[in-house]
């Protein structure tokens, strides 16, 4: 893909050593840059395929001195095949009505991201987030983002993901659900939803983010195969050696 605004010209920049969230014992540092106003899609889409992730209007990805753990991954949405697992999650989820909407804030979405981040990430430092900083999240970018709702049969909200649209395929930003239907899966039911409708409109894949090899909160990411994942050399199947 060609980008109409020269990727050296961007300005970089380096956060300060902190702790690793996901590997005890291990100091984080970030690349980032800002996305711009005038092309902020392309320019999403570009450094999205190139390893970064989006935070708002921020796009950054590791930079660590001492640790190489944290790998960009997607699903191959077209050669994706359910396992049995996957299968009862999506059939469980059959009766839920998927809706997609602009990416603006909501009452409704804040409050169900609170009871998710306060049962299932009580120590993620998100749980007293306020709504402005919600706000934030939500619609303080210039991407091509949107929020997928999923309501029951009596119209309530159960789940929902803002998802940034790229040209090839779906970008998963961040997702919560309702912490009292736990037997739904439906984070698993999430990414599979997603990744159904990659195939739907031949969008080839689904962007997971980051992956962590020795991370539980990053191992259920390589149950979605065939998965890639981003090396120097550019982007490969996972298999199986590699988990």
């Amino acid at each position: 893909m060609t980008h109409p605004f020269p990727l050296k010209q961007l300005r970089f920049f380096l956060t300060t050593p902190a702790p690793c969230p996901y590997l005890p014992e291990q100091m984080e540092r970030k690349l980032f840059t800002h996305l711009h106003a005038l092309d902020g899609p392309e320019l999403n889409d570009s450094l999205t395929q190139a390893g970064f992730r989006r935070s708002q209007n921020i796009l950054y990805r590791p930079a660590c001195e001492a640790c190489s753990a944290c790998h960009s991954v997607r699903v191959v949405a077209l050669a994706f095949n359910p396992t049995r697992t996957q299968k009862r999650v999506i059939k469980k989820n059959a009766d839920l009505n998927r809706t997609i909407e602009a990416a603006l804030a909501s009452d409704e979405h804040y409050a169900l991201l609170l009871r998710y981040v306060r049962h299932r990430h009580p120590d993620g430092g998100m749980e007293d987030m306020s709504y402005a900083d919600y706000l934030s999240m939500v619609e303080d970018t210039t991407a091509r983002s949107q929020v997928c709702e999923y309501r029951d049969g009596n119209g309530k909200l159960l789940a929902a993901a803002l998802v940034d649209q790229l040209g090839d395929g779906p970008s998963l930003v961040y997702s919560f659900y309702d912490p009292a239907s736990a037997d739904r899966s439906l984070g698993s039911f999430i990414i599979l939803d997603h990744i159904n409708q990659a195939m739907v409109h031949a969008q080839p894949y689904v962007y997971l983010g980051f992956w962590i090899k020795n991370s539980d909160k990053m191992n259920y990411k390589a149950k979605y195969r065939p998965l890639e994942i981003l090396r120097p050399e550019g982007w490969e199947i996972l298999k199986d050696c590699d988990l």
